[in-house]
C-alpha cells in the first residue's frame, strides 16, 4: 500500500523578491524608509490622539483603530524582510510562519471593516447631522469595533487551521518576502485548492460586502451636498477618506487575484505588489491624516 506523504517539520525559507537580488540597497532603502515613516508617523497619530481630549469622537475612534492596525501589522513583516537583506537571513520558524500569516490577513481583513466603519461615520455626519451623537454612541462604537474583530476571526481562524494541517513534505522554499498563505499552501504534497478556494471566497466576501457599502455612503453623499454651501468642505473631508480607501483596495484586489488566477504574471511582479499592498497604505496613511486633517495637524503643532 501507498505510504502517506512524511510531514516535514522544518523552518521555511523566505526567497524575498525573486530577480531583484541584484538591487538589495534599493529595496534596503525602500522598506526601511517606509517602515520608520510608519511607526513614527502613526505613532505621532496614535500619541495625539490619545493625549488630546477634543479628538474623542467617533471618526478619531476609528482612525486610531486604523493606525493600530497598521502598528501591529508591519512589525510582523518588514523586519523580517529587512533581515534578509541585510543579514541574508532567510529562515523564520516553522509555527512563527503561521503566526505571521495570521497576524497579516487578520489585520488586513480588520482594516477593511475599519475603511467600512469610517465611511458609515461620514455619511451619518454628512447625511443625518442632528442624529450623528445618538446614532454613533459610545456602545455603537464598541459594538461596530466588536463585530470587525470578530469577523476577521471568523475568516482567519479557520483558513489558518487548513493551512496549517496541510502536509508540507516538499521544498520549504517561500517564494515570498514574507509567509502569504497563497505561496505557502503550494508548497504543500496534498490538493491545497480547498484551502485557496476557501481564501479567494473568505477575501471577496469581505471586500464585496464593504466596497459596495462604502460606494452606496458616498453616493448618498454626494446627492446630499451637491448644490449645498458646504459642498467643498464635504469633498475635502471625503477625499481623504477615499483616498485611503483607494490605496487598500486597488493593490489588495490586484495582489490577491493575481496570486490565485496569474498564471501570465510573473513571480517578482506578483511578490512586488504584495509587498506594496501591504507597506504602501500603512506608510501614506498617517501622512494623508495627519497632513490633511484639520484637528490632528493643529494637535501635533501644539505638541510639538
Amino acid at each position: 500500500s501507498l505510504q502517506p506523504p512524511q510531514q516535514q517539520i522544518l523552518p521555511f525559507i523566505l526567497v524575498g523578491v525573486p530577480s531583484l537580488e541584484a538591487f538589495p540597497t534599493c529595496l534596503d532603502i525602500l522598506f526601511c524608509s517606509g517602515y520608520n515613516i510608519t511607526l513614527v508617523g502613526n505613532g505621532v497619530v496614535l500619541l495625539v490622539i490619545g493625549l488630546d481630549n477634543s479628538l474623542r469622537d467617533p471618526i478619531h475612534c476609528f482612525l486610531g483603530r486604523l493606525v493600530v492596525i497598521d502598528v501591529v501589522m508591519v512589525p510582523s513583516i518588514v523586519p523580517r524582510m529587512l533581515s534578509m537583506f541585510w543579514l541574508s537571513s532567510t529562515e523564520i520558524g516553522y509555527m512563527a510562519c503561521f503566526v505571521q500569516m495570521f497576524l497579516v490577513h487578520s489585520t488586513t481583513s480588520e482594516e477593511s471593516g475599519v475603511l467600512l466603519a469610517m465611511a458609515v461615520d461620514h455619511y451619518v455626519a454628512i447625511c443625518h447631522p442632528l442624529k450623528y451623537q445618538a446614532i454613533l454612541n459610545r456602545q455603537t462604537l464598541a459594538q461596530i469595533g466588536l463585530a470587525i474583530v470578530v469577523r476577521a476571526l471568523l475568516f482567519m481562524v479557520p483558513l489558518t487551521g487548513m493551512v496549517t494541517n496541510l502536509p508540507y513534505c516538499h521544498s520549504p522554499v517561500v517564494p515570498h518576502s514574507y509567509c502569504e498563505h497563497m505561496a505557502m499552501v503550494k508548497l504543500a504534497c496534498t490538493d491545497p485548492r480547498p484551502s485557496r478556494l476557501y481564501s479567494v471566497a473568505g477575501s471577496s466576501l469581505i471586500v464585496g460586502m464593504d466596497m459596495p457599502f462604502i460606494a452606496v455612503s458616498y453616493g448618498m453623499m454626494l446627492k446630499t451636498v451637491l448644490g449645498k454651501k458646504l459642498c467643498w468642505k464635504a469633498f475635502s473631508t471625503c477625499g481623504r477618506h477615499i483616498c485611503v480607501t483607494l490605496l487598500y483596495y486597488i493593490p489588495g484586489i490586484a495582489s490577491i487575484y493575481a496570486q490565485q488566477f496569474g498564471s501570465g504574471i510573473s513571480v517578482h511582479a506578483q511578490v512586488l505588489l504584495a509587498d506594496l499592498y501591504l507597506t504602501l497604505p500603512t506608510m501614506l496613511n498617517p501622512i494623508v491624516y495627519s497632513m490633511r486633517t484639520k484637528q490632528i495637524h493643529q494637535a501635533v503643532l501644539k505638541m510639538l
